[in-house]
């Protein structure tokens, strides 16, 4: 009988059997039968990693080993932390070679492109074979790999119906006979809610079927039941807002077929599906939002530590038992706390974002840098001062003047304001100076003139916008050095944003009360006192500035925007307006002899941050990415997006 065989990458783990044979009869040593792959528990999970590993994320971690030296990604996938730069609450502050992401004057229309049926293919294969072929695995553990590769499969289409709208949705392998006719293998768009319909209905069928625990805990790297609701509260929260916000705001995103555009009468469908998932997660007590006596800190490592943390659902993980590490620290970590002589501050979070985070007696998170007729500097006696009595998840999120950090305070100073005797002389250093100390303002007092973090204007690997990445960056000894790296996790999902997820559903419903309950227990944890939010005061700007402010950096903001249909009011290409611009805070020492309620004292300057070029613009043909001229050429059948 004719053999099939699985390549070199399974063989570590096919254990040999040790009896003599007739060299003739005895099988390749460098491949593996491919029946004994589907009955081998072992071989069956190292695919499955491999299909993991494939799962696209826009700005997510990525393994060291997946890049090649100028930092691009192996086999092509989204995962490039860099994105954050691009349309996330932040900047380029790191080497100047890559400074174009503050100069997109706009976004191409395949920008968020994804096509992901080489993943699709391998996941309907392994579903044939396994069927197949695994006869002598054990039903259950059977059972259990097949709702495994359905999950994947529907992550996999989420990911491309949230960027590319309605996708031919394949369930099975399509053989070629080589008839030299194509056709029977070309299929249509399915609808836009087609595609939702299915990612629902697969969670629903397969949840039962998902184990993945470990004395009662289930895995935070493989999918569970949890893990399933978690995709279909955010799948359906997508699917409902589009619904919704669609009709409202762009009506001309719409094809004949329902291959882009959903009908506003699902909306509530979908919105009851996301609440039901979201409340199966939350009332089921295996997860617990992290908490501590310093809220900053139980936030930060609500996403960055993995000992002890029952918050996450779902991550790619990082191992450094297995070499499996990445340089996110590296190229993101405080300049004046680097541990390597090269790279860092790459990364930086904007002004825009820092003042997003409220006051904890409710009021907005302006920072107040001037008195209120405009005629003076507010003076602070140290610089931290002016974050004081802010939302924690600011200092879980970002590192800001007076930070603490690996055992060090953030010296962070662009330099200092001198009075003339009728007004201020700004004086700022050409240089950081040494690592562990700015410069002297030389000609005045000698005392500092810039801060070892700066910020700086123009110099690279040092803040543009007086912030620093404070989330994702690991605090571990050594960890920013390329000898060492970081094994922090990236996570897909975690209890956090289920409960954003069940808020926002449960408002779209009208459910104020039960949306309550949901936001303000997130807000307690970041140290805001019971019941902060009233039913007067919620509406979906409060949900909106919830969700910017929980899940900063972990690829939600951009999508966010493009299923409330206002990315392109946001970002909207004008200069005047402050959303599509990133600000910086620069903070600076007052040298004012003879005046001690002023002098030493520091103040806040707002402006443009210096290296930021261009608005963001995001047009109305960036909702859905346009479909290549080869895949158009390739299958008839397949419709254009609108504006293509």
């Amino acid at each position: 009988m004719k053999k099939k065989y699985i390549g070199l990458a399974l063989v570590s783990l096919l254990a040999l059997s040790g009896c003599k044979k007739d060299w003739l009869e005895r099988e390749p040593k460098s491949l593996v039968v491919e029946e004994n792959v589907w009955n081998d528990s072992r071989l069956i999970t190292s695919l499955l990693a491999n299909y993991y590993d494939r799962l696209p994320t826009e700005s997510g971690l990525q393994d060291v080993n997946d890049t090649y030296p100028d930092g691009s990604l192996r086999d092509g996938r989204l995962s490039q932390w860099r994105n954050m730069a691009d349309y996330d609450d932040a900047m380029w502050s790191g080497q100047s070679n890559q400074d174009g992401r503050n100069n997109i004057t706009s976004y191409a229309t395949n920008r968020w492109f994804l096509w992901n049926y080489s993943l699709i293919r391998d996941l309907n294969k392994s579903l044939e074979n396994i069927q197949q072929l695994g006869t002598n695995l054990d039903a259950n553990v059977r059972n259990q790999f097949m709702a495994e590769f359905r999950f994947l499969r529907a992550f996999a289409y989420f990911e491309m119906v949230k960027r590319m709208g309605g996708v031919p949705l394949i369930t099975k392998q399509l053989l070629y006979d080589y008839s030299g006719h194509a056709g029977s293998l070309r299929q249509a768009r399915a609808k836009e809610a087609d595609v939702y319909d299915f990612i629902a209905r697969e969670m629903d069928e397969i949840k039962s079927l998902l184990g993945n625990e470990t004395n009662g805990a289930p895995s935070n790297s493989r999918a569970n039941r949890f893990t399933a609701m978690a995709l279909k509260s955010r799948a359906m929260l997508y699917a409902g807002s589009i619904a919704k916000y669609t009709a409202l705001n762009t009506p001309q995103l719409n094809l004949p077929g329902g291959e882009v555009g959903i009908p506003a009468s699902k909306a509530a469908e979908y919105y009851q599906k996301s609440l039901e998932a979201s409340r199966e997660i939350i009332n089921s007590g295996v997860y617990s939002l992290k908490s501590g006596s310093d809220a900053g800190l139980a936030f930060y490592e609500a996403v960055s530590k993995k000992a002890n943390n029952k918050e996450v659902i779902l991550v790619k993980d990082f191992l450094i038992s297995k070499d499996k590490r990445h340089l996110f620290t590296y190229d993101n970590i405080a300049r004046s706390v680097r541990e390597d002589n090269l790279s860092s501050s790459s990364v930086t979070p904007s002004l825009n974002l820092v003042e997003s985070f409220e006051y904890l007696d409710g009021s907005a998170g302006t920072l107040k840098t001037r008195t209120a007729d405009n005629s003076d500097f507010i003076y602070y006696d140290k610089p931290e001062d002016i974050f004081a009595n802010k939302d924690a998840r600011l200092a879980g999120t970002v590192l800001y003047p007076g930070s603490n950090f690996k055992g060090a305070t953030m010296q962070m100073q662009a330099g200092v304001m001198v009075w003339s005797g009728t007004g201020y002389q700004t004086v700022e250093g050409t240089q950081l100076g040494a690592m562990w100390g700015g410069t002297a303002y030389p000609n005045g007092d000698g005392k500092l003139l810039t801060g070892a973090a700066g910020p700086h204007r123009s110099i690279q690997e040092v803040s543009n916008t007086g912030f620093y990445m404070r989330k994702y960056v690991d605090d571990g000894p050594l960890t920013s050095t390329r000898g060492i790296r970081s094994d922090t996790w990236w996570v897909w999902f975690r209890l956090g944003e289920m409960y954003l997820n069940a808020t926002e559903a449960a408002y779209e419903l009208g459910l104020t009360s039960e949306a309550l309950v949901y936001i303000n227990k997130l807000r307690e944890r970041a140290g805001f006192p019971a019941n902060s939010i009233t039913a007067a005061g919620l509406d979906m700007a409060r949900i909106r500035n919830e969700r910017r402010v929980e899940l900063a950096f972990e690829d939600h903001r951009v999508w966010d925007l493009i299923r409330w249909r206002i990315a392109d009011q946001v970002w909207n290409g004008n200069t005047t307006n402050p959303n599509a611009m990133v600000s910086a805070l620069y903070p600076y020492r007052v040298v004012r002899p003879g005046d001690p309620a002023r002098d030493g004292k520091y103040v806040f300057v707002k402006m443009v941050a210096p290296r930021f070029r261009a608005p963001r613009f995001f047009q109305i043909q960036n909702y859905y990415t346009f479909i290549p001229q080869n895949v158009l050429d390739n299958n008839p059948l397949i419709v254009r997006n609108p504006f293509q």
